[in-house]
């Protein structure tokens, strides 16, 4: 009877281990659901709308401009945020605030990503941090889940004139 008893609590912790193991891979490699706050990338996103996010791009190095991604704060490592991309290393990015009658420009170091919010206006991003060690990167939205009425793939940035060619 002990017997049975032990035989069935290991089996059933044997699966909840595998089973474990399963989803950890399954969200670290594949990708998962993420729920969106905060107002920096209206329209795009608005704040508590789902997303789904995949993270096999980060792992292949297949991100690229225009790309929205889910990052660790670089002010906060406890923290995610949600931006886009808007220069990778090499590019010649805008520093400056779409305010600012000077702009400035700079390249992005090897190594690292330029993102900013779509609402440039209410967005702390690479123009206050700098840039981004692509290493805290987490993974690239593929589209909207939730409103409903919005499912589907993201539409391209409003600020598109912020991607420099050069």
């Amino acid at each position: 009877m002990l017997r049975n008893a032990l035989g069935k609590t290991f089996r059933f912790v044997g699966y909840t281990v595998q089973y474990g193991c399963i989803a950890h891979c399954a969200f670290e490699y594949l990708g998962g659901i993420v729920v969106c706050s905060g107002p920096s990338m209206e329209p795009t996103i608005q704040n508590s709308d789902i997303v789904f996010s995949e993270n096999l791009s980060r792992h292949f190095y297949c991100i690229r401009k225009g790309d929205i991604v889910i990052v660790k704060s670089p002010n906060d490592p406890k923290s995610n945020i949600c931006k886009r991309v808007i220069g990778l290393e090499g590019d010649k990015v805008c520093t400056s605030n779409p305010s600012d009658f000077l702009k400035s420009h700079s390249y992005v170091p090897k190594g690292h990503v330029w993102l900013e919010g779509d609402n440039l206006r209410n967005s702390t991003d690479s123009r206050c941090y700098g840039p981004v060690p692509y290493g805290l990167i987490r993974g690239r939205i593929c589209f909207k889940i939730w409103p409903l009425n919005d499912f589907g793939f993201l539409r391209a940035s409003p600020n598109g004139h912020r991607f420099l060619d050069d």
